[in-house]
């Protein structure tokens, strides 16, 4: 491991002492702190270090530092959890504490130098876990949900069902994942759900209660036939009823 560490380092350095510029791709997150370095090597001949931050439609905010006179100055930044990490003369590096969804953007370092200039850039992706939940709704029907996750989550289920998956996106770029499955076979008693997510992977498992056997008719149509047995029944009610009384008048009219 630590070969492979040497080597990715070495490779690194290289990169940047060619080309001078070194892109990177950083997922971090949510409430954590997350230190952007500006250059895994030591440059003795500096002059200007800048920092300049992209977040969505905002104006670009700009933080420099200058090596000689060590003057600090800022641009279009009025977010106070972004700051300078210790002495920014020693360690060029950013610092944001705590991360907020709303960091997510692109982050370049400019390092001026007698030697030339070197660019570091950084894609922070900001990462939320979701809170993942399972129940049963149904006679033998189960829903698992990945609440407010960040990108979407992935459900699978084991043994699989007939599974119908939603999404629903929030405004604050967070995605609530369900996955609703039946199981018709009488055989699965335990289902178990695995969410797959950027920050961690979770299984959860229920039992299915077997209840009463699923109805062959939607309760809607049974209660129709329900109604039509009893008016049937209630209309053969009332000409028995008057076919009695009828004949009681008969036989009295006879007396008389």
């Amino acid at each position: 491991m630590h070969t492979l560490g040497r080597i990715s380092t070495l490779r690194l350095l290289i990169s940047i002492i060619i080309m001078g510029s070194v892109d990177i791709s950083l997922p971090v997150l949510v409430d954590t702190k997350a230190v952007l370095s500006c250059s895994p090597i030591l440059l003795t001949n500096v002059i200007i270090t800048t920092w300049e931050i992209f977040l969505g439609d905002k104006p670009p905010c700009i933080r420099t530092q200058r090596r000689d006179t060590n003057r600090i100055s800022k641009t279009n930044c009025t977010d106070k959890r972004m700051t300078w990490l210790n002495r920014p003369d020693q360690i060029p590096a950013l610092q944001i504490d705590p991360v907020a969804i709303t960091h997510e953007g692109h982050y370049r370092c400019i390092v001026a130098a007698h030697d030339g200039n070197f660019f570091y850039e950084y894609q922070l992706q900001v990462l939320v876990a979701p809170e993942v939940t399972l129940f049963q709704s149904e006679n033998r029907t189960a829903v698992c949900k990945a609440v407010a996750g960040r990108p979407a989550a992935r459900i699978s289920w084991t043994p699989g069902g007939d599974c119908v998956p939603a999404y629903e996106y929030w405004s604050n770029g967070t995605v609530t994942v369900q996955s609703t499955c039946h199981w018709a076979d009488g055989n699965v008693s335990i289902v178990s759900c695995s969410v797959f997510h950027e920050t961690g992977n979770w299984s959860r498992s229920i039992e299915l209660n077997p209840g009463v056997r699923t109805l062959a008719f939607p309760v809607s149509h049974l209660l129709i036939i329900l109604y039509l047995k009893s008016s049937i029944f209630l209309v053969i009610l009332i000409i028995v009823g008057i076919i009695y009384f009828q004949r009681i008048n008969d036989c009295r009219l006879k007396m008389l």
